[in-house]
């Protein structure tokens, strides 16, 4: 597989994955349910799916702008 070949492969991956994850906080968002998450600290720590989708969502328009 040449590295052309490689690159395309994993931004495929990449995008199929960003996908899955915000269908399934779509999912979680709709039906209130939260997320379980490590902190930067390595504790373990309850978010809801809402806010998650919504830092998601800020995060791509700061990205496009």
């Amino acid at each position: 597989m040449s590295e052309k070949e490689t690159n395309e492969l994993s931004e495929k991956l990449h995008y199929g994955l960003a996908l899955a994850q915000q269908k399934m906080l779509e999912k979680k968002a709709n039906k209130n349910q939260t997320l379980i998450e490590g902190s930067p600290t390595g504790e373990i720590v309850e978010v809801p799916a809402q806010d998650v989708l919504e830092k998601i969502i800020t995060d791509k328009t700061e990205d496009e702008e």
